[in-house]
């Protein structure tokens, strides 16, 4: 799949769960009226437009209050999703889980979709959305489940874990894994504190009892 393809799908993905947010709740910060931008608005979103992505939603929308925050986090973004090396059944599990810590249901509802496109069990995607240790992975995603869950919990991995990393995915893919983390949880934030977009019921981690 090229890039594009990969972001076309990634955007009809978006436009459902976006056709079915809540109206009863106002984001904090309003996404930005893209026939109404200051120029620096306008440059950013010439250079994004000039990258693989398709068009503006969801986070970066919120982002463009910001342009200089959003041409540096965009920039990161296309290079996590479409020139690093890390495999995409592994990066979708590592933004599953950074998604399910900051407890981030647009990140979530996007990603659980192209988790299951790239192979991670449904038992696993179900059991994650929970809180739940993780069953039904295959060996490689075992190890990044474990780098990602011990990254997010203790903000360290020991030994054993990060060497099970480095011999999976090299020096290199262990930086990119924790910018894969790094960078869904700086989306989550903005998301979470902007609360926009805003959440759709029911929450996808209330299954299994979730919490």
């Amino acid at each position: 799949m090229t890039p594009r393809h990969a972001e076309a799908n990634y955007h009809a993905i978006s436009d459902g769960w976006e056709k079915d947010m809540h109206q009863d709740t106002e984001p904090r910060i309003s996404s930005v009226d893209l026939t109404m931008m200051t120029p620096e608005q306008q440059s950013a979103v010439d250079a994004f437009n000039s990258g693989p992505r398709g068009s503006i939603r969801g986070p970066f929308s919120v982002l463009l209050n910001s342009p200089g925050a959003f041409n540096a986090t965009q920039a990161l973004g296309a290079y996590l999703r479409f020139q690093s090396g890390i495999p995409a059944n592994l990066r979708e599990l590592a933004i599953l889980i950074t998604a399910r810590h900051w407890r981030q249901e647009y990140e979530w509802r996007i990603h659980s979709v192209l988790a299951r496109e790239a192979g991670v069990s449904e038992r696993a995607i179900t059991l994650l959305a929970a809180g739940r240790e993780a069953e039904g992975l295959s060996p490689d995603e075992m190890i990044v489940f474990a780098f990602c869950r011990q990254l997010h919990r203790a903000n360290d991995v020991d030994d054993a874990i990060f060497a099970d990393v480095e011999r999976l995915l090299g020096p290199a893919g262990v930086i990119d894994l924790c910018a894969v983390c790094g960078y869904y949880a700086l989306l989550a934030m903005v998301m979470n504190v902007s609360r926009n977009p805003t959440p759709v019921a029911p929450s996808p981690f209330n299954v299994l009892g979730g919490t």
